[in-house]
């Protein structure tokens, strides 16, 4: 395997979810090993588990670091912390694999800020283990830019026909409202220009929700949400050559992607952007944190307790989460 492929880290996710299954399964596509060089930071003897009820016999071989790594097909290394219990239930919620999740993340953004790992490819967490084991973050995203530092990151999801960046993501409605102002906007909509324009779209079209319906339709619903928060943010946008465009009314500004017109789709709010996606493409969804100091890709569900540890779950995701990390990382050899 080459060496200018990037080292990606993969969080195994919650232990009691298809977290186990689903990395491995990607693992075992013969595509992921073609793009990148994974190294899976996780639990070693619940991969193995896991790959049972696959009914495949790969070699699980536990490792200390990164420089430990032998990449050969049917090989998966796993940077093993060994936190979880041999007869944890699958299926349901657990403080123990909520804290052992959190320090597979942990792990991982200090390899990636070590430079050890160009990029970090998570499996999904459940938000109510990662509390009961008391780390009380809302996600990955969130939990992420603690790791590492930053202040402000955005979630960006992405399918074969759309993708989708928030201004605001885990906060309730009024919130989220309360939050968005021209400066963030403005942020966002960077971020993603900058993410798309590094998967190779030289001018991105980007597509800027409005908030209210039809837009607030010239001040008709609304406070006026979209005059003082949005707009200004799409001219200082458009002044420095960014093709912004909007505010759109949210529920045609999904439809003009599918068909073309856009390269991405600035959602105010969290269920104006996942709403769209999960009906376009949830089997293939991936999730991206852009703004982080390493690229960090996602599979688009969650830990699905009710078919964990049945073999079932689709391992789609994972694979194409994993393509867009290798994508979007950097070569090792280019420092």
């Amino acid at each position: 395997m080459s060496n200018d492929l990037p080292v990606i880290a993969v969080t195994m996710g919650d232990g009691a979810g298809v977290g186990p299954e689903v990395t491995v399964g990607a693992l075992l596509d013969g595509s992921v090993h073609a793009r990148c060089r994974p190294v899976v930071v996780g639990d070693a003897a619940r991969l193995r588990q896991a790959a049972r009820i696959l009914g495949a016999e790969p070699e699980i071989a536990a490792i200390d670091s990164v420089a430990g790594a032998v990449f050969a097909p049917g090989r998966i290394n796993v940077i093993d912390l060994g936190l979880l219990p041999a007869d944890l239930p699958w299926g349901e919620v657990s403080a123990v694999a909520g804290d052992a999740a959190y320090h597979y993340v942990r792990v991982a953004s200090e390899l990636a800020m070590a430079g050890e790992v160009q990029g970090i490819c998570t499996a999904p967490l459940n938000k109510e283990a990662l509390r009961a084991g008391g780390h009380p973050f809302p996600g990955h995203t969130e939990l992420l830019a603690h790791l590492t530092g930053i202040e402000e990151v955005s979630m960006m999801l992405s399918t074969p026909t759309v993708k989708v960046i928030h201004v605001t993501t885990h906060i309730g409605l009024i919130d989220a409202i309360a939050r968005i102002e021209p400066g963030l906007v403005e942020r966002t909509v960077r971020r993603g220009h900058d993410a798309i324009r590094r998967s190779g779209v030289a001018e991105p079209r980007i597509g800027v929700c409005g908030i209210n319906p039809h837009a607030g339709e010239n001040g008709l619903f609304g406070y006026g949400e979209e005059e003082t928060k949005i707009v200004p943010a799409i001219a200082a946008l458009r002044a420095d050559g960014i093709d912004a465009r909007g505010p759109l009314p949210a529920d045609t500004a999904f439809f003009l992607a599918g068909r073309g017109d856009y390269e991405l789709i600035v959602a105010m709010y969290h269920d104006q952007g996942h709403g769209p996606v999960k009906v376009l493409g949830i089997d293939a969804g991936v999730n991206i944190t852009v703004g982080l100091p390493v690229i960090r890709t996602s599979v688009d569900h969650g830990t699905a307790f009710d078919i964990a540890g049945t073999g079932r779950a689709d391992v789609g995701s994972m694979v194409e989460a994993l393509r867009q990390a290798a994508e979007l990382s950097p070569s090792p050899l280019m420092k």
